[in-house]
């Protein structure tokens, strides 16, 4: 009697599960943080009543000079438009000339990544502080401050969008006998406009939070006058003040987000 038998391949493998690896790293990590930071939880949990206690001095917010805090958002709010439009500006300068499609050659190229990588590398508060001490108490010195700082963003981001447009609509502008700047403005630009809409919006919103900080170094605005309240321990006015700017900031973020979405 003969009988036929089937061979089966043998089961995979089970797969590897890197779970409990990625969980010992994490923990790993974690400790690390701890030991570095020297940690100490036992002071933390000390500390919880301080901190329920200092933060219910915000518990009862002061609206009567209300007007003042919003003509005092409206000065915050121009100095981030501002900001922006001055970022805007010096971006779509140096931008085409850190495009390496559309620089006139590599030197040139070099300096402009440079001079973008400083912009971005020099923090807000310290040109904020730095043109405070050239120019004085006010919003100027913040609006420069935002400029600055974020026209290195903007300029990287149009630079590689620029980089990224295909290269055919470049060369059938130029087959016309564009020159260099026409072949930027009439086939870069309105390749990346939506995008660098996006961008600009995008930058706008970050500086409208970063200019009510830039007013507790003297950049004029309603931060600034939140630092007199909390200096002069006014934690009712202090709190008033920080529900306007939550809200500004909160309707700005939706608005933004809304025309992103547009425009994508």
């Amino acid at each position: 009697m003969s009988a036929i038998e089937t061979v089966r391949p043998p089961l995979p493998k089970k797969p590897f599960n890197p779970t409990p690896v990625w969980l010992s790293a994490w923990l790993a990590l974690l400790w690390l943080i701890v030991v570095d930071l020297e940690l100490s939880f036992e002071t933390l949990l000390y500390g919880v009543d301080d901190i329920f206690e200092y933060f219910k001095r915000y518990g009862s917010p002061n609206f009567a000079d209300l007007s003042r805090y919003v003509e005092l958002l409206i000065q915050t709010l121009a100095t981030a438009l501002w900001g922006s439009a001055l970022a805007f500006v010096v971006a779509v300068v140096l931008a085409p000339f850190a495009a390496r499609n559309l620089t006139p050659n590599a030197t040139v190229y070099r300096i402009a990544r440079e001079t973008l990588n400083f912009m971005r590398a020099m923090p807000d508060l310290l040109l904020a502080l730095i043109f405070v001490a050239a120019l004085g108490l006010g919003p100027l010195p913040g609006a420069l401050a935002l400029g600055v700082h974020t026209a290195g963003f903007l300029g990287k981001f149009f630079s590689e969008s620029l980089e990224r447009v295909d290269a055919g609509i470049y060369e059938a502008v130029s087959a016309t006998g564009a020159s260099r700047l026409q072949i930027v403005m009439y086939a870069g630009w309105p390749s990346i406009l939506r995008e660098a809409l996006g961008y600009t919006l995008y930058i706008f919103d970050r500086n409208v939070r970063m200019a009510s900080v830039l007013g507790l170094v003297g950049a004029g605005g309603i931060g600034l006058a939140l630092h007199d309240t909390l200096r002069m321990f006014n934690y009712d006015q202090s709190a008033a003040l920080i529900i306007v700017i939550l809200i500004s900031i909160l309707v700005i973020d939706y608005l933004s987000t809304w025309i992103r979405g547009k425009l994508n």
